[in-house]
């Protein structure tokens, strides 16, 4: 009988950890910025059915990159976590802390079981608080760490390069204008030092803002709305600019997709929704993979 090739537990961690890696910088980066009414999210995606960024809860966002099938399995799983917990004991019980902790557990129990393959993932899981300083922003690589993030966090793609530039430029007190301009200037950058153009329609950009009169504090920002927002800061080319009609009703739409793409943070009885499992299953049939 031949001998099993033998490899050290730290290469084999080490091969795994490379891996995942790999297939996490293909896919497109997501940046997150803190601003004065809340934190802002901003990816590149041109798909308007597969998102990158998502509701989980009342005052709580879910970004990633990687696989879109293994991120939005993870997705769903917080969205059930969190309905759950906000039925079993009260709405204000689930945070972000306790979702990231939940989520690096996953993360940490598939990267070191040899009997499956790691997630290609990177997960970014952010609360709005009713002060700056309150915000909750956590990083959570392929192998299940936690990173407390402040200010600005980019993952995916190029993301050490994005990194850098949002250092050297975020601040505090900036307007949503302000850190949707810096977020996307940092997007358009190649690793190579030249830059891009992006538009409106490349882009998938969400806020959770701490002024919002109800309780969910989630809102996609779209068409003209976005555009408009793009224009007046010089971030990019998404066309002509819009009435307030036009974006009383792009910001309706929004409330709506995140209603119907989350779980129950709409309900007002904290109840989980009992449909929300088939729709999300059948979303997260039509991609296997992220944008390369």
């Amino acid at each position: 009988m031949s001998t099993p090739f033998y490899v050290s537990p730290q290469q084999a961690m080490a091969d795994r950890a490379e891996y995942a890696r790999k297939g996490i910088a293909r896919g497109r980066s997501v940046v997150v910025l803190q601003y004065t009414d809340g934190v802002v999210f901003v990816a590149e995606n041109p798909s308007r059915a597969l998102h990158k960024v998502s509701e989980i809860y009342d005052r709580i966002a879910f970004a990633a990159v990687g696989k879109y099938n293994e991120f939005e399995n993870l997705r769903i799983g917080g969205v059930r976590y969190a309905d759950l917990r906000g039925y079993t004991y009260d709405r204000e019980d689930v945070t972000a802390r306790g979702l990231a902790n939940v989520y690096a557990q996953t993360l940490g129990t598939i990267f070191s079981s040899a009997a499956e393959k790691p997630y290609e993932v990177e997960l970014i899981v952010a609360e709005v608080g009713n002060a700056p300083e309150e915000d909750q922003i956590y990083r959570l690589p392929h192998d299940g760490s936690i990173v407390d993030e402040h200010g600005s966090v980019a993952v995916g793609g190029n993301a050490d390069q994005i990194s850098s530039y949002l250092d050297q430029r975020h601040r505090e007190g900036m307007t949503l204008g302000e850190a949707l301009k810096l977020a996307v200037e940092s997007l358009s950058r190649d690793t190579n030092g030249s830059e891009r153009t992006l538009t409106a329609e490349q882009l998938e950009v969400a806020t959770l803002d701490r002024t919002r009169p109800q309780q969910r504090k989630f809102k996609r920002i779209l068409g003209r709305q976005l555009s408009r927002l793009l224009d007046e800061h010089g971030a990019g080319e998404g066309g002509k600019s819009a009435d307030g009609d036009a974006d009383a009703g792009d910001e309706a739409a929004a409330d709506a997709g995140g209603a119907a793409e989350s779980g129950a943070p709409g309900a007002k009885s904290g109840k989980p929704d009992a449909g929300s499992g088939s729709s999300e299953g059948s979303e997260s049939s039509e991609g296997t993979s992220d944008d390369a």
